[in-house]
This record gives C-alpha cells, structure tokens and sequence, in this order.
C-alpha cells in the first residue's frame, strides 16, 4: 500500500528524527526538498550549509526554485539567524573583514530583500570592491583578445585611402623594404572594417538559478567590459522562468548584479525566444548561453529553437559555468542532444573567456579546449 503523501509532508516539516525507523517512504521529488530543509533546520545534521560560502549561496537559490516567495522570504530570514549570516551584516565591521569573492557576493544579492537596511550600504560596498578587482584583472585580456579577433576577421582587401590601416599595411609589407629609397613599396594594403555599425553583436543569457551564482557574477563582469567596446553591440538577458532585459545596466556591473535575483526556477527556451528577437544580423551575433541545461520548460521547443538558431548563422554556444569551481554538474543529455545539433557545451574559467570570444569571432571550432 503506498504511502499517504500527508505522512511524506509532515516527515519533512519533522526531519528524519520524527521517523526514525524510515517507515515513511520519501517520493522522488522531495528528495530536493528534504535537503535543503534539513541543511537548516536540523541541527543534529553533519555538515548543513556550514560556513561555505559557494554552499550558502547555492542554497539561498535553491530554496527560491522550490517554495513561493512569502516562504523563502522566511527561510532566508531564519538563515540569516541561524547561519550566523545576520550578525555577518548587521556588523560592518565584520563584513568588511570576511574574504569578499564572488560567492560572498552571490549571497549578499540573494539576501537583498531581508537585508536590514543599515547593512545594504556595507554590502554594497563589499559588492562594489569585488566586482572592481574583477573588472581590473579581465578586462584588458578581454578588450585586446576581442579587438584583435576582430581586427583579424574583418579585413577590408581593397580600401580607400581613407579605410586604410597603415599600422597593420606597413606590418603586413615588411619583406618588401627598398633600401636604397629607404621606404616601403606595399604590394598589398590593409583596410580598416566597416565603420558606422557594430562589427559583431554579443547576446549573454544568463540563467539565475542558485546553482549559476559564481556564472552570473563572472559573466555580469566580462558583460559590462564588452559592452565597452565600440566594435561590439552587447545585449544582457537573465532568466529564471521569466526574462529580463539587463542591457541598460551594463554600463556599471554593480547596478547590474543588484538587478539579478539569483535562484528560482528554470525555462531556457522562453529565454532564446526572447534572445532571438533581438538578433537582426545573424550570421555576425555570437549568443552565449550560460546555464546547467536543466530546462524546466519545453525541451522539444528548444532544441528546435537551437537548431533554427544555427541555422541562421548565428555562432551559438553554451557555457555550463563562467567560474573557477571546475567541472559543473549539468544535464548531459540535453549538452548531448545540442552537440549533435554542432552546438558546443562545456564548462569556461574567467581566465579562459576572452580565448573563447576571440575563437569565436573568427569562426574557430569552439570547444572545453578552446
């Protein structure tokens, strides 16, 4: 005889000790759930969320996928008191000495909303130190790989005098120096690309959910760099299951991750639907989907959508995670599914990212060793 679901709910309002014989048997799907009640409530677990901040803000994600916000809202309140994380922000002090990454970044935008008001300044401040440091260490290999990309793949073989790009002429003409005129004679010129447009766009669709907190501080970061960038058109897109158009924001990263809600669930389909009617030049827009590939919308309609993308021209790819955490946990199924559709999906680190735009700017094969 199966057991009553009521029995299965109230053993997760309880916790295992209310049944400490396992006589009620769990369903599948409150295996997610029991967890991330159990990291809080039950204090005689090993382990729980710990003092991990990568932990900590996956959690805080988490619990917005599986409860209604009236819930989650109190959730994250007893966290905050039982993780200690409440005396963590109500002492600027000690939030200015914790180690600021972005883990604690990822945790202190989760926290936004029952964030007491005399502790955002702080975290703003903690916010705004750690996206600076990341700024200054990728911005310049970002600019100058995707300049150079650029500069590489759109070539103009027969420019005016006006178009011509007398640095990369005079390079591209060395063997043919003429002494005895001391100048050289350039058997072929090199044109700048075409001016009055954007060489390339870039699209960055970032999935929200907890377990992309780390992906999206990254990406928010390298998205803002290129943004900076005459050459590019850069669009920002977050989702959960609704999208939202960052794009405006990317003119300061700090305002744009405290636009971010991190966690909730997943529809990545709704998300390229979106992605896709802002693509006017198809066959010049990179779209970087970055996400763990667990759709909770309509798989067959976006695997469709992939294809159709691809076929447009558009050079898609799918990042699993933008961090330094390594190998990420992702639907491998549906990453299959994409490859035979020749869509890449493999994991980046930050220091690899501006390797990867430059390989995709120029048509390269993208993949993990790009």
């Amino acid at each position: 005889m199966p057991e009553s679901p009521t029995a299965a709910r109230w053993k997760l309002v309880l916790g295992a000790a209310a049944d400490a014989d396992n006589s009620v048997a769990m369903p599948a799907d409150y295996g997610a759930l029991d967890q991330v009640l159990t990291a809080l409530y039950d204090g005689e677990r090993r382990g729980g969320l710990g003092a991990s901040a990568p932990r900590v803000s996956r959690w805080l994600g988490d619990i917005r996928q599986y409860f209604p916000a009236e819930v989650v809202a109190v959730m994250q309140q007893d966290a905050m008191d039982r993780l200690g994380l409440n005396q963590l922000l109500l002492e600027p002090e000690i939030l200015r000495t914790v180690q600021a990454d972005v883990h604690l970044v990822a945790t202190l935008l989760s926290l936004g909303r029952v964030m007491p008001a005399k502790a955002k300044a702080t975290a703003r401040e903690v916010v705004t130190k750690v996206v600076r440091e990341l700024e200054q260490k990728l911005a310049q290999p970002l600019r100058q790989a995707v300049q150079g990309a650029l500069s590489r793949a759109v070539r103009n073989p027969r420019p005016r005098y006006h178009e011509i790009n007398w640095g990369a002429t005079i390079r591209a003409n060395l063997k043919h120096y003429q002494a005895s005129h001391r100048t050289i004679i350039p058997e072929r010129l090199v044109g700048h690309g075409r001016r009055g447009q954007a060489l390339k766009e870039i699209v960055l669709c970032l999935d929200q959910s907890g377990s992309m907190a780390a992906s999206v501080v990254y990406a928010g970061v390298c998205g803002a760099v290129l943004a900076s960038l005459r050459a590019v058109k850069t669009h920002m897109v977050v989702f959960d299951t609704a999208v939202v158009n960052l794009t405006e924001e990317l003119r300061d990263p700090v305002e744009l991750l405290f636009g971010v809600q991190l966690g909730g669930g997943t529809d990545i389909n709704l998300a390229l639907s979106y992605c896709q009617q802002l693509i006017t030049r198809p066959t010049d827009t990179m779209l970087v989907l970055v996400t763990d590939l667990y759709e909770g919308g309509n798989e067959r309609e976006l695997l469709k959508r992939a294809a159709a993308l691809k076929a447009s021209g558009v050079t898609l790819v799918v990042l699993l995670a933008l961090s330094d955490e390594g190998a990420p946990s992702f639907d491998r199924r549906l990453a299959e599914q994409l490859a035979a559709l020749g869509i890449p999906s493999f994991a980046c680190t930050p220091a690899r990212f501006p390797e990867l735009m430059a390989n995709a700017i120029q048509g390269r094969k993208l993949d993990a060793g790009s």
